[in-house]
């Protein structure tokens, strides 16, 4: 007789059980997570806080970027056309019959009584080709009409106009028929009236739209100037998610310790799945699933909390950035991928415990007898060679390349996280010194190393924040304090007609306006006490095209050329980053250096304190040829004093004009923020703008709002840690009060697990904020010597004490029933 066995005998613990098992693995997930959310709420709602955060945060990066949109529209080239009469009728249509298809703007300044800067009168066509994105209707209706005219509400106000009213401007009256606005830039004032209506225009703006090839192949008029729209990188969105990488970083930390805690709470019944034939795969799915239910509640209600508070609060930014905000107009892939980054930190957090849990024997996850410890210097050693790569990289970043700054920044959180454990072991080894209550807590840290690791990273990282904001506002404070260095003395003021000082164009004055402006800076010497008030002048090309419609000109500079491609064409750049400020060297400018006009030489072009300006040019324009004679004189090094001078030789032989640039305003004693705010105020009103040493005010409050964060933060996951202590550790209060063990015993068990965690995070966390300064400012680290000494104060000293007494005021609660024991 013969058997015959269909299936073959089932193998306890061995076998995969097929999609059915699965599927029955996940639903007692689901169950668990259903069963267990309270337990889990922290970890859901750190989830749901960090991509709401997220979500919004990439919705205010990807609109607060500068758009070039605001003066090109829809077109990639932008030519400024500065002839007249039939000579500007002759430009313009050459570049149509260049180009077929061109949208002609007019511009004609109006001045503004009281102000240095005009109003621009612009004749365009709401229905053109490539500029209506640039024109928007508030009210009323376009002017069609020689005698008609629309307005922004700035310009309505400062010339106390309405819709329906009239206009007188120029001997000339014009009704107000619509109210306008530039939704690209709010800040925009302008006139809007019809097309050919701005005569005579001071300069006139072609909007081309062209390829590469096509513009570079065209023959364009003699005396124009071409602007072409650049590429804008999204780095905001890249730092954006660079925080919201660090900040899951630090929920996974915390979900590692919660799911810790789980595993262990669920040892047994992790076991039994076992004994019925569960495989290691299946007891690490399930928590894996609950990991990934967790992480998809989490970051879909976060993601939909994160959109409501974006559509709230996107009308009030666009006061704040100046232009339309769409709603929908969100960088959706980076949300996405924040959404898909919160559930894989979930599913990350809950794959590290899963593991550990599905390799306990089945015996012993019976038992619910921990899981011993894993050597420490395993992830000390890779932690080390994170921290060192990270410190290199800030090293080789030298400030200025984003990839290896971020890449330094994640390498360094990283690498003092994996040392964590190693602190951890530490404290474990000291227990032996400290009383009993100490010790018994202090071992238990040790004794459940996986789930104090997490929560001591997270610590450190928080707290790492926290120093390293601090440690980097002090020296910027330090900075702002040095006697010499820096853009302006702290006792002097510079007022500049330009709101961009010498890296835009300078307004031209009519004499009353210059009179206005004078006035202006009289009252700011008066409120100051000024000792002493010296006009400055710079020097532009009077055959320029005017760039802006200030009716100036760019002032001359001296800048370093870098070589570019543009359309085919071999050019160079100059940047305001390296460039060289030029004034021109008057009578009372040398005078007030104490430097004798007689003794600067006749051929002198370009008297100057620097050492040399061999490989610098002069620009804006066609000056790459020209080689300055210089002189030195004594003449003070701060970027933004008057270091280099053009001598009345240099003006005359390169047929420059000089023009009206600022004041320089020197005061008694060191400026206060008071004084400061206070001339701001007043330069405004007349369109001037303001230039000062950093008083480094608002960076010291950032340090202290940094550090009080980092401080709540800290003391919000020692809570949470703590917490899942004491529920893990039931079981052993319960004997030690059936031993008779006091309040005061259980109370510092818990001040001392707190207070230990919170000092080992501080150290931690400070230490490595010092070594990443250190790698960032290794050419100057004698600014680090200036300790925030009340932040790290509060950091060191302050938390762990804060932990400890809270530790204590918290604990001591004896449990209502002895006997009883918690059901699996």
């Amino acid at each position: 007789m013969s058997v015959d066995v269909q299936d073959p005998p089932l193998v306890l613990g061995s076998g995969h059980g097929g999609m059915a098992a699965r599927r029955a693995v996940v639903r007692w997930a689901w169950r668990l997570f259903r069963r267990e959310w309270r337990q889990q709420s922290l970890v859901l709602a750190l989830l749901l806080v960090a991509v709401a955060a997220t979500t919004a945060g990439l919705g205010v990066a990807a609109n607060t970027l500068g758009t070039q949109s605001s003066s090109f529209g829809t077109a990639d080239h932008l030519v400024t056309v500065s002839s007249t009469g039939a000579q500007l009728d002759a430009d313009v249509a050459a570049l149509r019959t260049a180009f077929g298809t061109a949208e002609v703007i007019e511009h004609q300044n109006i001045p503004v009584p009281g102000s240095a800067n005009p109003v621009d009168l612009r004749a365009q066509d709401p229905r053109g080709p490539y500029a209506r994105s640039m024109l928007r209707l508030n009210a009323g209706r376009y002017p069609q009409g020689p005698d008609e005219i629309a307005v922004t509400d700035r310009v309505a106000k400062i010339f106390n106009l309405h819709l329906g009213g009239t206009w007188d401007q120029g001997g000339r009256h014009r009704t107000v028929v619509g109210l306008v606005e530039n939704p690209l830039n709010l800040l925009d004032r302008f006139a809007l009236v019809a097309p050919g209506r701005a005569t005579p225009p001071d300069h006139v703006i072609v909007l081309i739209r062209a390829t590469q090839t096509e513009f570079a192949g065209k023959t364009l008029p003699d005396g124009v100037s071409v602007e072409i729209r650049g590429e804008e990188p999204d780095t905001a969105s890249v730092g954006v998610l660079m925080l919201a990488t660090i900040g899951l970083l630090f929920v996974g930390l915390l979900a590692v310790a919660g799911f810790t805690v789980m595993a262990q709470r669920r040892l047994r019944a992790l076991g039994m799945l076992g004994t019925i034939g569960a495989s290691h795969r299946h007891i690490r799915l399930v928590l894996v699933a609950n990991g990934a239910v967790i992480g998809v509640v989490g970051a879909l209600a976060g993601a939909a909390a994160g959109l409501a508070g974006w559509f709230a609060f996107s009308p009030r930014l666009e006061s704040l950035v100046g232009h339309r905000i769409d709603r929908f107009q969100l960088p959706w892939l980076p949300v996405l991928a924040a959404v898909l980054l919160a559930i894989l930190t979930a599913v990350c957090a809950a794959w590290w415990p899963a593991r550990a849990a599905a390799r306990v024997p089945v015996v012993a996850a019976l038992s619910a007898r921990p899981v011993p410890p894993r050597p420490a210097r395993r992830f000390a050693a890779l932690g080390g060679v994170l921290l060192l790569g990270g410190l290199g990289s800030l090293v080789a970043a030298q400030q200025t390349k984003p990839s290896f700054i971020i890449g330094g920044v994640l390498a360094t959180a990283l690498g003092l996280l994996l040392l964590a454990p190693v602190g951890i072991a530490g404290l474990g080894r000291l227990a032996r010194l400290a009383p009993l209550a100490p010790r018994l807590a202090l071992r238990d840290l040790a004794r459940y190393r996986a789930r104090s690791s997490a929560a001591l990273a997270a610590i450190a990282l928080a707290v790492g924040i926290a120093a390293a904001v601090a440690l980097g506002a002090a020296v910027s404070v330090a900075k702002a304090a040095a006697p010499t260095g820096g853009n302006l003395p702290a006792d002097q003021l510079i007022v500049w007609l330009s709101q961009n000082a010498l890296n835009g164009p300078l307004p031209s004055l009519t004499p009353t306006q210059a009179e206005n402006a004078r006035l202006r800076v009289d009252a700011i010497s008066a409120d100051l006490h000024a000792t002493s008030v010296l006009p400055l002048q710079a020097a532009v090309d009077p055959n320029a095209p005017q760039v802006g419609g200030s009716g100036g000109g760019e002032p001359m500079q001296l800048g370093k050329p870098h070589p570019i491609t543009v359309d085919g064409r071999q050019g160079f750049r100059y940047s305001s980053a390296d460039a060289v400020p030029l004034f021109v060297a008057t009578s009372e400018l040398l005078g007030h250096y104490g430097i004798d006009p007689t003794s600067i030489d006749a051929g002198t072009d370009v008297v100057t304190s620097r050492a040399g300006l061999d490989s610098y040019d002069l620009f804006p324009g066609k000056y790459r040829d020209w080689r300055p004679r210089l002189q030195h004189a004594p003449l003070p090094t701060y970027t933004s004093l008057p270091g280099t001078l053009l001598t009345t030789h240099a003006v005359q032989s390169l047929h420059l004009t000089p023009i009206p640039a600022g004041w320089l305003l020197r005061a008694p004693r060191p400026l206060t923020q008071a004084q400061i705010d206070q001339a701001q105020r007043t330069a405004l009103a007349a369109g001037l703008s303001v230039e000062t040493r950093p008083t480094g005010a608002d960076l010291a409050r950032l340090a202290d709002q940094a550090t009080g964060t980092g401080f709540a933060v800290a003391l919000g996951v020692l809570a949470m840690t703590v917490g899942l202590i004491r529920s893990e550790t039931a079981r052993d209060l319960r004997t030690l009060t059936a031993a008779g063990a006091r309040r005061g015993t259980r109370r510092a068990l818990t001040a001392a697990t707190a207070g230990a965690l919170a000092l080992l995070g501080a150290v931690i966390g400070t230490a490595g904020a010092y070594l990443a300064l250190l790698a960032w400012y290794h050419r100057e680290s004698h600014w680090l010597g200036h300790v925030p000494v009340l932040d790290l104060a509060a950091i060191l000293v302050g938390l762990p004490v804060v932990a400890y007494v809270g530790g204590w005021l918290l604990a001591g609660k004896e449990a209502p029933t002895l006997a009883r024991q918690p059901l699996d």
